[in-house]
């Protein structure tokens, strides 16, 4: 590390369980975004502070007056621009070292397949069972852990989708594809702003730990928050035999 990345990180620097050794792993390591709205403006802004090397956004929707309540990668000054455009910009304004990649597309399954390979971490800041079902597909093919976040209204959940450990479900296996519940997104049900920034940050503390091998992660333990009465519940959760994305047989569609 230079001189000026030892300031920088200093106060990773300080923790035993991080370290020199640590940093420079997040220094190295490549982390996808899908999704910068949100819970992705968070998440962007905590990889980037932490220096996560290569970090790639995708998402195809433009900054709007009305993401500027809770999305706080987003400015009124970049109402109108690529939502990733506006967030690599808070990103290095931040930390102008690391590698940002926009994305301005749908992240289809094409897209998916071509570059979940290439990161070590993804994470799921979408808002919809769709685009959710296909990054936990491509995870699963590739191998990769997925840091899964959700929040509407006044209610959030997060946990870790890692199908490289024994017995350890996919998102599939908690939200089969074929039973996928209505659809319930903020922009008819509103959403508790301060909540998209909970989960985000646990969001970006999910990768980080991953990235630099530290702690435990939340694989296996979905944790429900209720922003009303900041009230916090976790439910084991289990690889189920019949998944049709990562059970036996499975073809890890859609």
């Amino acid at each position: 590390m230079t001189d000026e990345e030892l300031l920088r990180y200093a106060r990773h620097l300080l923790l035993n369980e991080l370290g020199v050794e640590g940093q420079e792993r997040l220094l190295r390591s490549r982390a996808l975004v899908v999704g910068a709205g949100g819970l992705g403006s968070p998440v962007a802004l905590y990889l980037a502070t932490a220096g996560v090397g290569r970090i790639t956004l995708v998402d195809h929707d433009r900054v709007d007056l009305t993401n500027l309540q809770r999305q706080i990668a987003h400015t009124l000054a970049r109402v109108g621009q690529p939502k990733v455009a506006s967030a690599r910009e808070a990103m290095r304004a931040i930390n102008p070292d690391v590698d940002v990649t926009p994305c301005e597309q749908r992240a289809d399954t094409a897209w998916l397949d071509a570059h979940v390979p290439t990161v070590d971490v993804v994470l799921d800041c979408s808002d919809n069972f769709d685009t959710r079902h296909r990054i936990n597909a491509a995870c699963v093919r590739h191998g990769k852990p997925l840091v899964s976040g959700a929040a509407v209204g006044f209610d959030g959940q997060i946990t870790v989708y890692d199908t490289r450990l024994p017995h350890q479900p996919c998102y599939a296996c908690v939200f089969p594809p074929d039973s996928t519940p209505d659809e319930v997104r903020c922009a008819t049900m509103g959403v508790f702003a301060p909540l998209v920034g909970i989960i985000g940050s646990m969001q970006a503390a999910e990768a980080i730990k991953l990235l630099a091998q530290v702690g435990t992660s939340l694989a296996g333990r979905l944790q429900l928050l209720d922003g009303r009465s900041m009230r916090w519940d976790e439910i084991r959760l289990s690889a189920q035999a019949h998944c049709p994305v990562c059970g036996p047989g499975a073809q890890h569609h859609p």
